[in-house]
């Protein structure tokens, strides 16, 4: 299918190919009709694109500062690959479409196959022939309504969360500033409501075409037009609210807003201008300033818009599903019209042209539509349940050794940021290793780690991966709850797997992995616990020598506070933060006392998000694993001691690493890397080399479920407040 594409570093804007999504369960496969460019939010967009790399950093402040900080916990060279990674990818337009319900996930019984719908959201209501959209980012429209006007429904939500920030009554007068797209909308809805709207705009005709859309009076919002209706409207007052829904980068709008608005009135911001409010005359006439969160209660909430979980309508009334569903009745009903804002509709095969036009200024519009070609001329692919196994291989099979010269064929399943900046780039650039396959549930996903990285193919159809022979390995790298089902699959299907931590995120998962191994005669697998693979831990190690007696191991781990938003936080389906990541600092340390633990206790402050862990192994060593998300963002994310027969160990973020010996003299690695490698070349490398000969596997299994076990005993551990005694696995 094609899919409208922006490069951010180059701006090179493209009608890709990608492949189908799939359609997972929560959600409907949607093929479009209709879909709507924002003049206002994707023409932005495009052009911070096309700008330098200064300009960018200019326009992204809040950017700069996330990739500073993460130069200082990750170092220069991981950034760097982290941050091009992101820029030299293809990124999607679009999130405001109608289309057609062509498949219908598992847990869906509000629409059927057939069913007209207008979709939302920027990772589901994209410029593409498909899209997968979940249960709570798309509504059925009404009868009778078209679909090229319910393709507004996403801007048209934008417009009626803003109305409702403003808390509009019967009777009142309200300046409108901007007469863009949304602008346009809050006029009409301001209207119906039985509101007196004034609007504000530079360009004439959007202020001859408010007015025809029910605007009382429009005006440049630098001439006194607009102050004179305000006043004769309001008897001198001021108006009871104002929209802002300007952008740009001029403080006028916010001045002009606080000289018109009568004392103690409402400011809403909807668009993006600047917000530099003057204070005394804002704090003079006490004025309300509110925001308005694009499309309403339930954005940026996954737990709704990914999970399908609502709100109750005693508590929320106007969630942005039942948002996009009113604006749709509006329009059916009438009381709204978007006809006369449609200045262009345009193929989308000429969906490049039609971009550029826009940025060039050749295409003046306050409205542009792709109209989509008919359903039949696309085939949607038919995927098998996504729980469906392949053929299981007999017992006792293994992975065989490759044939001398010939490559280890590689696939992908997720090709997230990790997959990307961490391990790709290493496997990429290594000899004997072929990408073949990559895997995602998103289309453009997958397309840019082909781009980016020569797989030869790209998909979102996990089976036919599973069932191609040609396929050596199998890498797992998707989000934490899919780990050890995938494992299952991978290695019921007979191929060798690297899952990346955690392997599971319960004890039925966990066995559910064994199962397979018992089943199918395949133990090829690895997790990716990179850190016994540093090349600094191990050459300390190897400095730090062999030991008589127990040892006594800390390890603070300063792992920060998560960003609002991130899939981390999502406990009830991905597990805790610490069974998502714990399992590197207990394998670490087990690795360095070369012994599984055998007792796990775990004690919490701050809700949990604080933990001190001590691990206890059969020779009496003890491992005190303090992991912390309270800690300052400056200090080192990963400090290690070990302390034994007189000797001590210390590891600094996987920048300098020192061993005391008793001697004078202590012995600092001579060869401080520029970046913290902490061993993901050399892991991959163990491990295509484990495949392509044959040989053991670079962990053993035992320890990989012995470390497993101690990570999911963790959280026993604190709901039971007494240690866990783990069995023995070697």
């Amino acid at each position: 299918m094609k899919q409208v594409v922006q490069n951010y570093k180059s701006g090179e804007l493209a009608l890709l190919d990608v492949p189908v999504p799939g359609c997972k369960p929560g959600g409907v496969l949607v093929r479009s009709a209709y879909s709507l460019i924002s003049t206002g939010t994707e023409l932005m967009k495009v052009s911070e694109a096309g700008m330098s790399m200064l300009g960018k950093a200019r326009s992204r402040p809040d950017q700069v500062a996330k990739v500073v900080q993460s130069v200082a916990t990750n170092g220069v060279p991981a950034t760097y690959r982290k941050v091009m990674g992101k820029l030299d990818s293809y990124t999607p337009l679009g999130y405001s479409l109608c289309g057609v319900v062509e498949q219908v996930g598992a847990g869906i019984e509000d629409v059927a196959v057939g069913d007209l719908v207008a979709c939302a959201g920027n990772e589901h209501a994209l410029h593409a022939e498909l899209n997968w959209v979940p249960k709570n980012l798309y509504a059925r429209v009404p009868d009778g309504l078209a679909p090229r006007h319910a393709a507004f429904g996403t801007v048209g939500s934008i417009a009626l969360q803003g109305v409702r920030q403003g808390e509009s009554r019967l009777g009142e007068v309200a300046l409108v500033i901007g007469l863009g797209l949304i602008g346009q909308l809050v006029v009409q809805l301001l209207a119906a409501s039985g509101v007196r709207v004034v609007g504000a705009d530079p360009d004439p005709g959007r202020c001859e075409l408010a007015e025809r859309l029910g605007a009382t009076a429009c005006g440049d919002p630098g001439s006194a037009a607009v102050e004179a209706s305000v006043a004769e409207l309001t008897g001198g007052h001021g108006v009871d609210q104002v929209y802002l829904a300007a952008g740009g980068g001029s403080n006028q709008p916010v001045e002009l807003a606080a000289r018109l608005c009568r004392d103690r009135g409402r400011v809403v911001d909807i668009g993006k201008c600047r917000l530099d409010l003057p204070w005394n005359a804002y704090y003079e006439k006490e004025l309300d300033v509110r925001f308005s969160r694009s499309y309403g209660p339930g954005r940026y909430d996954p737990e709704y818009e990914l999970e399908g979980r609502d709100y109750p309508i005693g508590y929320v009334r106007w969630t942005e599903r039942r948002n996009l569903a009113c604006f749709l009745d509006l329009l059916a009903r009438g009381s709204v019209d978007v006809e006369p804002l449609v200045s262009h509709v345009a193929d989308f095969d000429d969906a490049v042209e039609t971009y550029q036009r826009l940025k060039d200024g050749d295409l003046k519009a306050v409205a542009v539509l792709f109209r989509y070609p008919g359903a039949a001329k696309t085939p949607v692919r038919t995927p098998a349940p996504a729980v469906a196994v392949p053929a299981v291989p007999q017992r006792g099979t293994r992975v065989p050794a490759r044939a001398a010269g010939t490559p280890v064929r590689l696939a992908f399943v997720g090709a997230g940021n990790y997959a990307t900046s961490m391990l790709l780039p290493h496997l990429a650039q290594r000899d004997g290793v072929q990408l073949s396959t990559v895997v995602t549930t998103t289309a453009l996903s997958a397309a840019n780690a082909q781009r980016k990285f020569g797989f030869a193919q790209a998909t979102t159809d996990l089976d036919a991966v599973l069932g191609d022979k040609s396929v050596d390995a199998v890498f797992v790298v998707t989000r934490h709850s899919s780990h050890a089902e995938l494992t299952r699959q991978a290695l019921l299907a007979g191929k060798a797997v690297f899952v990346e931590k955690p392997l599971a995120l319960t004890e039925e998962e966990l066995a559910g992995v064994l199962a397979a191994v018992e089943e199918s005669g395949n133990d090829r697998l690895q997790v990716g616990f990179n850190r016994r693979f540093a090349p600094l831990l191990r050459e300390a190690r190897q400095r730090f020598g062999a030991r008589t007696g127990p040892a006594n191991l800390r390890y603070l781990v300063n792992a920060g506070r998560l960003d609002h938003g991130s899939w981390y936080l999502q406990q009830g389906t991905e597990g805790s933060r610490f069974a998502g990541e714990g399992g590197h600092f207990i394998d670490t340390a087990s690795w360095l006392l070369d012994a599984d633990p055998v007792s796990v206790y775990a004690v919490s402050s701050s809700g949990n998000e604080d933990l001190q862990v001590v691990l206890r192994y059969p020779d009496g060593s003890t491992a005190t694993i303090s992991y912390v998300t309270s800690g300052p963002a400056g200090f080192p994310k990963e400090t290690l001691d070990l302390v034994a027969d007189g000797k001590a160990l210390r590891l600094d973020d996987f920048v300098r690493a020192a061993v005391y010996d008793g001697r004078p003299k202590r012995w600092v690695s001579s060869r401080l890397p520029k970046a913290r490698d902490k061993g993901q070349s050399a892991e991959l490398a163990a491990f295509v080399k484990a495949v392509r000969t044959g040989g053991p596997m670079p962990v053993p299994l035992q320890s990989l479920v012995a470390t497993t076990a101690a990570t999911l005993a963790v959280q026993a551990g604190l709901a039971g407040g007494a240690p866990v005694t783990l069995a023995r696995t070697r």
